[in-house]
């Protein structure tokens, strides 16, 4: 019961209750978007390539608007910020929707419309890390907030794919559009019922390149947050690009079709969201390297174990693994870092943990596209699940040093081991 009590403290306070709300609903359109929009390529282009080259394009802007977008939510008014992300991403939706009923979209529509939905992505993604400092009172609540955030995630992660499985099955890729279009009325809402105090100015306003210099020059300086950043990088490039690939791999391994595929995804949504609220239930940071540890080898020989499975069944419960993996890789390391770093500062060392996990994902995918147009989807897919618990292995090695530089920042917060 404590566990829960401390899981969701973080919606006594009304505004996060506003956010979590609406951006609830919002993630699951965003992820029957997202597994409609993959479908639809597979079907256009009948080439496991081209969904490589989707998530490229899809992904390319985080890793290069996270920093900008970072900066911005350390010196403009995050609540407006955030507003405007999703307002704007609503209208990309509806966009999708007509090109789709009308008959109209090609391959490189769904290319255009992704790249312009990741530019609002990594603004929103760098806002939102900073802005639940703004809707909670209690500062010892941001935690919650961050696993409950995440926790929603995967939640959209888990009721997504399944909408959309069954809605390509029913009535095709335009509903689900259209359904990832109506969930920004939420969100909206729930954005304009949020009342938070004005920001003050910026102690150190400067200019963009310096700010963005100072934000690099601390994180690279910083051996901890280093080293979380290489390995979210790392998980970014070797597993995630198996969402990507599942539609060539369920049309060309299993023979299967939308629902699988839906099945498959939220089923890894499932696992994600059971780490998700198992971390949510810790107190603090603490002891949360040996958690990202054991997720980068669960993620590594979990992806391994599923390239070689040969049954859908079989498959189930990896994919679970797999997503639970890369959430317990993604989530550790923020709310480390949220820890360790600077409020001055936030903003912009927060959105280099977006841009070296999405940003930095658009190599992995094309890689491991191009990989699988040569070799096939599963014998790529194997490759990176071994790089990935090799990485580990690394991790393994620096935990020494990580836990002795932290340890002054840990003693003075006064954070004690669950």
């Amino acid at each position: 019961m404590r566990g829960a009590s401390v899981a969701f403290r973080a919606l006594r306070h009304r505004n996060y209750a506003f956010f979590f709300a609406g951006q609830g609903l919002s993630m699951v359109g965003y992820w029957v978007q997202q597994v409609a929009a993959g479908w639809l390529m597979y079907e256009l282009t009948q080439s496991a390539f081209s969904l490589g080259l989707l998530a490229f394009f899809s992904n390319l802007p985080v890793l290069l608007l996270s920093p900008l977008a970072g900066w911005w939510s350390d010196h403009a008014d995050r609540r407006r910020l955030m507003l405007a992300s999703q307002v704007l991403e609503g209208i990309q939706a509806l966009v999708l929707v007509v090109l789709t009923v009308t008959g109209l979209i090609q391959p490189w529509h769904l290319m255009v419309l992704g790249s312009i939905l990741g530019a609002l992505v990594a603004l929103e993604l760098a806002v939102r890390q900073t802005f639940l400092l703004d809707l909670i009172d209690v500062r010892e609540d941001l935690p919650s907030a961050i696993s409950l955030t995440a926790t929603m995630g995967q939640a959209g992660r888990l009721i997504g794919p399944a909408i959309a499985g069954a809605l390509l099955v029913a009535v095709g890729p335009a509903w689900c559009f259209a359904v990832n279009a109506l969930s920004y009325v939420a969100v909206v809402g729930s954005i304009l019922a949020i009342r938070t105090r004005p920001q003050p100015p910026s102690a150190t306003r400067g200019s963009f390149i310096a700010g963005l210099h100072e934000g690099f020059a601390y994180a690279w300086n910083s051996y901890p947050i280093r080293n979380l950043l290489i390995s979210l990088a790392l998980v970014s490039v070797l597993v995630t690009p198996y969402q990507n690939l599942m539609p060539a791999f369920v049309a060309q391994v299993y023979a299967g079709d939308p629902g699988m595929l839906g099945m498959l995804l939220a089923l890894a949504g499932g696992g994600a969201l059971a780490g998700s609220l198992y971390l949510a239930a810790r107190p603090n940071a603490a002891g949360l390297l040996n958690v990202l540890n054991a997720a980068m080898v669960m993620a590594g020989l979990g992806l391994l174990a599923f390239a070689f499975s040969d049954r859908w069944w079989q498959s189930a419960p990896l994919v679970v693994l797999v997503g639970l993996g890369v959430l317990a890789t993604t989530l550790p390391v923020q709310l480390i870092m949220q820890t360790l770093v600077d409020d001055d500062k936030r903003g912009r060392v927060m959105s280099l943990s977006t841009m070296l996990f999405m940003g930095v994902g658009p190599i992995g995918n094309l890689l491991a596209g191009s990989v699988a147009e040569a070799i096939g989807p599963r014998l790529a897919l194997a490759l990176n699940g071994a790089l990935c618990a090799a990485a580990a292995v690394w991790l393994f090695t620096v935990r020494a040093r990580m836990r002795a530089e932290m340890r002054p920042t840990v003693e003075r917060l006064g954070i004690r081991s669950p």
